[in-house]
């Protein structure tokens, strides 16, 4: 089969630091090389991969620091990907609703993940206009908002078997990884880590945006002596920080869609403690790959709790449900199906005009 697939262009291909959904790409090109397909890649040029690559920028717009209008990039691509259109059995996006207006009037079958969440007000009418658009999610939560559009399936995230070390004994701290802004709450991170006499160390990105909250909100907590700030880090040091970890926390106070950071713990065996917000007990398992809890007193208790999980069975369940093998097997079926009913309308258009 021969597929496009298409990346945002603010991180590289898989991202150098922190950015979910450039991994996530990587991951699946990959695998789909693996399994025999001819895949093209559209990203940035700094972009590592096995596929065939067409950049559309010279570097992650992210580390850029000519970037100023990335939207600009991101136009350029979605044309790109038109003008090559017929070279592809299927076109794969992942770069939301922009190149819908292309989409509409493209023969070739093509498919988008939405990797965001979609309770935003005015994401209802753009939707409605495209509702032919064959789309696919990462929870069965984040459609929960557009339930009436044209999902093709739910396909979780996977990662690769061997990307993460399987470790059988717990570490000694707490881990928080990720971005610090509001909604992540570093702050219950740290306060559950002060309250339950554990160390934690938090791994985590400071964008732009949230620069004025790291220094009012978050900066001032991280005096306490058993915190420590590394700031963000890479995919190498990941494996380490996850696995040698007594249980990930992941306090959000938002709709979480996916939230990649929970099966990178099971992966390391590492359980999980989150609030329930979003796909959390979608994708965790209460009691069997952590806790799901509603409030810091019940992250407390759970913090106590972490001796009672079996962290072979964390790396299990990520074994079973979320390895990158399962995800492209996931979406073959997705492009498969899609294929064939362009087949199917082909033919019956043939038979009504008489050909």
């Amino acid at each position: 089969m021969r597929i496009a697939q298409v990346a945002p262009l603010y991180e590289s291909v898989p991202p150098k630091y922190y950015g979910g959904t450039e991994r996530i790409v990587s991951y699946l090109t990959e695998e789909l090389i693996s399994m025999g397909h001819e895949v093209t890649l559209y990203a940035s040029g700094d972009s590592v991969t096995s596929a065939r690559l067409i950049p559309v920028c010279h570097r992650a717009l992210r580390l850029d620091k000519h970037s100023v209008d990335p939207v600009a990039d991101h136009v350029l691509l979605a044309e790109k990907v038109f003008d090559d259109s017929q070279r592809y059995d299927v076109i794969h996006s992942h770069i939301d609703y922009l190149p819908f207006p292309l989409f509409r009037r493209m023969k070739t079958p093509h498919v988008t993940t939405l990797h965001g969440r979609l309770d935003i007000p005015n994401l209802y009418n753009l939707y409605r206009e495209f509702d032919e658009i064959p789309i696919v999610s990462i929870s069965n939560y984040q459609r929960l908002p557009l339930s009436w559009a044209n999902w093709q399936a739910t396909v979780y995230h996977g990662l690769p078997e061997n990307l993460y070390t399987f470790r059988e004994e717990a570490g000694k701290y707490l881990a928080f990884i990720g971005r610090i802004c509001p909604e992540k709450r570093v702050d219950v991170a740290i306060e559950i880590a002060k309250r339950t006499g554990m160390k934690i160390k938090i791994a985590a990105k400071v964008d732009r945006v949230d620069k004025e909250y790291f220094e009012t909100s978050v900066k001032p907590l991280l005096n306490y002596p058993d915190i420590e700030y590394i700031g963000e880090i890479g995919e190498s040091e990941k494996n380490d920080f996850l696995g040698n970890a007594y249980a990930l926390l992941f306090p959000i106070d938002w709709p979480e869609p996916f939230g990649l950071v929970m099966i990178e713990a099971m992966a390391c065996g590492t359980p999980i403690i989150a609030y329930l917000q979003g796909s959390v007990p979608e994708v965790m398992e209460q009691g069997i790959t952590g806790f799901v809890v509603r409030d810091l007193e019940g992250a407390i208790q759970a913090v106590n709790s972490i001796p009672k999980l079996s962290r072979k069975r964390c790396r299990e369940v990520f074994e079973e449900k979320f390895t990158a093998r399962k995800m492209a097997e996931n979406y073959i079926r997705v492009y498969e199906k899609l294929i064939n009913n362009k087949n199917t309308k082909s033919k019956t258009n043939k038979l009504n005009s008489g050909k």
